[in-house]
């Protein structure tokens, strides 16, 4: 079955909304450009703030696994300037370091009082702050959404599952089969490395912020694991689009 690219996703801030993109240029060895470079660390974080070296856990960081809310910010990037949007908090438009404190001050009431407050803004002094310290780009595919979705009983919106490169045209669960083969999108060529475990922040609806689906149930229940998309090297970057046809 012929497959392409059905969407391209990044997320300027961990966390703290998603964008669509018609197009993007991956480079090799690195991860989607500006997919987590920044992020909003908390009180509990294990260095200092505003000191951060390299990669660090996700446990340092705000994230959805501990507010659902947050699954509902969307976010547009541009000149360095990020635009969030929230139902319930509406609109800001900010540079992330030069303006932590009003990201911050926006952010709070999405943010569980019982948690760690958000502290300071921080940006990956390479790569990215991803959920890994490898800079991966995260590949996932339309009819394995599909899957979930009939398992539950609900429809997922896809970006339950922060993901970077969507497929279309593949059998549900089939991107399980290509660990350690190459793909090619557009002028890009990438390696499948490993399978992603989920946490409960796929069950965070991305248009309200309420907690509504048991996706990790549904993935344990249906296939006997709770893994849904694969992480891949890019080998050799170049252009890809949205609509590029996807060829293993």
């Amino acid at each position: 079955m012929s497959a392409h690219l059905a969407g391209i996703v990044r997320h300027p801030i961990k966390s703290i909304g998603y964008e669509a993109l018609p197009r993007v240029t991956l480079t090799a060895g690195q991860a989607l450009p500006y997919d987590r470079h920044w992020a909003v660390a908390h009180e509990a974080a294990k260095f200092p703030a505003r000191e951060l070296e390299g990669w660090a856990a996700k446990l340092n960081f705000v994230r959805g696994v501990a507010a659902a809310p947050l699954m509902a910010v969307t976010a547009q990037l541009a000149e360095g300037r990020v635009t969030l949007s929230h139902p319930d908090q509406g609109e800001i438009t900010v540079d992330p370091e030069s303006e932590a404190d009003q990201l911050i001050r926006w952010l709070a009431p999405l943010w569980p009082a019982s948690r760690p407050a958000p502290r300071s803004v921080e940006r990956a002094p390479q790569g990215a702050l991803t959920d890994v310290p490898q800079p991966f780009v995260s590949l996932l595919s339309t009819a394995s959404n599909r899957a979930v979705s009939e398992q539950l009983g609900q429809r997922l919106d896809m970006n339950r599952w922060r993901g970077n490169l969507w497929v279309e045209g593949w059998e549900p669960f089939a991107e399980f089969d290509m660990t350690g083969r190459e793909i090619r999108i557009g002028q890009a060529v990438l390696r499948v490395e490993e399978r992603i475990t989920r946490c409960e922040a796929t069950m965070g609806n991305p248009q309200t912020g309420a907690k509504d689906a048991d996706t990790l149930g549904a993935l344990e229940s249906g296939w006997g694991h709770r893994d849904f998309g694969v992480y891949c090297t890019v080998l050799s970057g170049g252009d890809v689009a949205v609509g590029d046809e996807v060829t293993r």
